[in-house]
């Protein structure tokens, strides 16, 4: 299997996933950030929907990568890690405009080990998350043996996201002019 080096910023299953929520065309927007704010995010890219009828039910979706440590390999770094000791897994979060998680999906999984962090029913968890506290693994987040290191990855992205998206999302943001339909 190749491993995909660049993130697909608008995958298929996104698309499917959008549909399902709103059957009528929808546009998405790049929000442009800060340089500061755009450091923080490393691998991802926060977009706005905008749907061609009033008031979708997803506003934001951020689409990234989570980079994790080979079996043995790194030491972690709460999910940062970039070195080539690495891998990785991207996905997608819906918030809505309250920037509470809808939905968390796993679309392109590359770790050798964890790939159980993949489960539609382990990732509902997420839902209803609106970054007031901290995602602690254990008692916040199932822990799921033998993925230790890809659960521990992912709430804390997950966390750091949402922090993120509500940390600028007050803000006067700017939308790129591509729109993807």
């Amino acid at each position: 299997m190749n491993a995909q080096t660049d993130i697909e910023y608008y995958p298929k299953l996104l698309h499917k996933t959008l549909a399902k929520f709103d059957d009528k065309q929808v546009l998405l927007n790049e929000l442009v950030l800060s340089e500061k704010l755009t450091r923080q995010i490393l691998v991802g890219k926060y977009f706005t929907l905008f749907s061609k009828e009033p008031a979708s039910f997803i506003k934001f979706i951020y689409v990234g990568r989570v980079n994790t440590c080979r079996s043995g390999g790194c030491s972690i770094n709460r999910g940062l890690s970039g070195d080539k000791g690495s891998e990785f897994f991207d996905y997608f979060i819906l918030f809505d405009s309250t920037y509470t998680i809808r939905q968390v999906q796993i679309f392109n999984y590359q770790a050798t080990h964890g790939q159980e962090v993949t489960a539609k029913n382990w990732l509902k968890q997420f839902v209803g998350y609106s970054g007031k506290s901290a995602l602690t693994v254990g008692k916040d987040v199932d822990a799921i043996s033998g993925a230790t290191i890809s659960v521990d990855a992912i709430a804390f992205d997950i966390e750091h996201k949402t922090g993120l998206l509500k940390q600028f999302g007050g803000l006067n943001t700017t939308y790129t002019t591509s729109n993807r339909q």
